[in-house]
């Protein structure tokens, strides 16, 4: 009798590292490639009969799903996050979920600062003046900016992304650290910093980074009432979750000038965003690369990929999400 191979669904292309490591197993493969974000009717469509997928965080993976799929065990995301995934439901019907944890802190956090330092040195505007053939020679009052150094650097979430951040900031830019997490105390981190309210943070801080997962409590975390707290001189930067902002008031407030600015790197409704903003010069906007290395990248799709094979041979993944499912459905044997 001819064995029967665990059939996987890779929803998307990711790096060639991982599905090298899965193809080694000689795991029955269903890759898409096709570009863009996958209805919901064509990723359960692809997904049936399948005992593994590996997603990606525009995947959703919901009530919906979980019915039309049932033969589906197990859910590798590719990525730190996993709020694209139902994960009570999941937990209940005994589906182990995954993530890719401890792989872009590094990297995010070095990206928090290129939207930092283009956003306050007004570098994409000086950039586009360039291109158009505007610059006519150097000018005193040429794209004035505002200065890194010794600022106040105002961080929304503690965890290890946002250490990294606070590490940089502080011995790179003598930036005076404060942050706002309740569950992280000042003498963890490694460096003078300040646990404030968030309010307080909003209004000391020049730059506002946010580094917090997507979650209930954090929906609209940044609103309009908020937004207005922070200087007028100051900017916010956004690598997390699109909705952790209310991204009309955040149009209306840049718009108004309420604000020096903006750059962010998620969007409430990927790849929507509020019409208007691409109209303004007070915002950067990129397409969700804060960990688009190419070392970042491969070692994520390593790990998405060893977290299946640990799966199907017995072993607690490394990045198990769930791991209440533990009690609910024991691992293969």
């Amino acid at each position: 009798m001819a064995e029967i191979k665990p059939k996987i669904l890779i929803t998307h292309k990711i790096p060639d590292r991982g599905i090298a490591m899965l193809r080694k197993k000689k795991y029955d493969i269903e890759l898409n490639s096709t570009d863009g974000k996958l209805s919901k009717s064509k990723l359960i469509s692809m997904a049936q009969g399948k005992d593994a997928i590996l997603t990606l965080l525009s995947d959703t993976i919901d009530t919906d799903f979980f019915n039309e799929c049932p033969e589906v065990k197990m859910i590798s995301n590719y990525a730190v996050g996993f709020n694209n995934i139902d994960i009570d439901e999941a937990t209940s019907r005994g589906i182990y979920v995954t993530n890719t944890p401890r792989t872009l802190d590094e990297t995010t956090s070095d990206f928090v600062f290129a939207l930092l330092l283009s956003i306050s040195r007004r570098i994409v505007e000086a950039d586009k003046f360039m291109r158009s053939g505007k610059y006519k020679g150097w000018g005193p009052l040429d794209f004035l900016g505002m200065d890194v150094y010794n600022s106040t650097l105002g961080i929304v979430g503690m965890g290890s992304i946002g250490k990294e951040v606070a590490l940089k900031g502080y011995h790179g830019f003598n930036m005076k650290i404060i942050y706002s997490d309740k569950s992280v105390m000042p003498d963890s981190i490694g460096i003078k910093a300040r646990q404030v309210s968030l309010q307080t943070l909003l209004k000391e801080s020049d730059f506002v980074t946010l580094n917090i997962p997507l979650k209930p409590g954090t929906y609209h975390l940044i609103g309009e009432t908020e937004l207005n707290m922070m200087k007028r001189t100051a900017y916010l930067i956004n690598t997390s979750r699109g909705a952790v902002v209310d991204e009309k008031a955040l149009y209306k407030v840049l718009k108004e000038n309420r604000i020096a600015g903006a750059a962010i790197d998620v969007y409430e409704e990927e790849p929507k965003f509020v019409p208007g903003l691409e109209k303004l010069d007070n915002i950067i906007m990129t397409p969700h690369i804060a960990s688009a290395s190419f070392k970042t990248r491969q070692l994520m799709s390593c790990k998405a990929a060893q977290n299946i094979v640990d799966w199907f041979e017995g072993r607690i993944p490394e990045g198990l999400v769930n791991k209440t499912v533990l009690n609910k459905k024991p691992l293969p044997l």
